[in-house]
């Protein structure tokens, strides 16, 4: 475990990482358990995402005007990609300005931006079927009753933008499309803090809803040219340039076994079921090389592949059958 990893233990709840800069943890960093940040400095504040539902969303804020003054009033949002378990909280967040990609707007004013349709499927769910298990499991402790549309930004920009909070520059960059079509860092040089939203998942699988690749791991070769020291991932732990290294790798390793197995005509289930993750086995959400095995196998074909049936109930197979094989595993 590296020193900036260690300095943080993974708790739920608001983490100092000094000079007014602050991550808000949700162990343990699965389906919907995302992290935010505050920035604060003279008074005034920016908060980086909001969280997937109103309880969850309110008790951050409430917890981050307690800690501090600043937060009392946030004068500025910025979501860093349209999943809503960063942008469902942010009516919350009230006479805020909200700053997010042009990218990311596009995709919130469509169906990303409304959280009755996951209300709809919770309540109409079938948990007797392998993927209704599946999504009442991962989406069991959230509540999108009520959360209504999503507010949708009221600035948006295209490569790099920068914002002053007090004395503080942040520096948001645009890094998209890659996790989904407008990823946005928050970088603070003076402080060597990032929060990088759903670009970085730590000690989790990642998920590539829009990719490139490409764009992924040349978004992780930034991180590490730039002055950084302390990075808030999208999910999990606190960590450094070794976890983005971490990430980095994983990536070009799918890369390169998915386009094997690619050119050996084997279908996406059949990939995701095939390539070894044994290097990865302490990483939750392991069905989701599923969704990146589609992912790499569109890029491959130019956007031609099709994929084989539904890939939410490929992931709830694959889960299930490695949990079986767990089970059933010699001591």
């Amino acid at each position: 475990m590296s020193q900036i990893a260690s300095k943080w233990a993974y708790t739920r709840g608001l983490h100092e990482l000094g000079n007014g800069c602050y991550a808000y943890l949700q162990p343990d960093g699965s389906w919907g358990w995302s992290n935010a940040g505050l920035i604060a400095d003279s008074g005034q504040s920016l908060l980086v995402d909001t969280l997937f539902d109103l309880r969850l969303t309110g008790e951050m804020l409430d917890t981050m005007r307690r800690a501090e003054p600043a937060a009392s009033r946030i004068g500025t949002l910025v979501n860093t990609h349209s999943n809503g378990d960063h942008t469902f909280g942010n009516r919350l967040v009230e006479g805020a300005e909200i700053i997010a990609s042009r990218a990311c707007a596009e995709e919130m004013n469509k169906d990303l931006g409304d959280p009755g349709r996951l209300a709809e499927m919770k309540r109409n769910n079938d948990p007797s079927s392998t993927v209704g298990a599946f999504m009442a499991e991962i989406f069991s402790q959230f509540d999108f009753e009520g959360v209504g549309r999503v507010l949708a930004p009221t600035l948006t920009f295209e490569g790099e933008l920068e914002r002053r909070v007090g004395n503080k520059t942040v520096r948001l960059i645009q890094v998209g499309p890659a996790h989904t079509r407008g990823d946005v860092l928050a970088y603070i040089p003076q402080d060597r803090v990032m929060f990088t939203g759903d670009m970085l998942f730590i000690n989790g699988h990642p998920i590539i809803w829009a990719g490139p690749v490409a764009n992924w791991i040349k978004a992780c070769q930034l991180m590490l040219d730039l002055d950084v020291e302390t990075i808030v991932p999208g999910h999990g732990p606190i960590t450094d340039k070794s976890g983005v290294r971490a990430v980095k790798n994983y990536f070009e390793y799918i890369s390169r076994e998915a386009r094997r197995r690619f050119e050996a005509g084997m279908s996406v289930y059949e990939a995701a079921q095939d390539i070894s993750l044994s290097d990865y086995s302490s990483w939750g959400d392991a069905e989701r090389i599923v969704i990146n095995v589609a992912a790499l196998y569109r890029e491959f074909s130019g956007g031609r592949t099709r994929h084989e049936g539904n890939l939410f109930e490929m992931m709830a197979r694959l889960r299930a059958s490695r949990r079986r094989d767990s089970r059933t595993r010699p001591e």
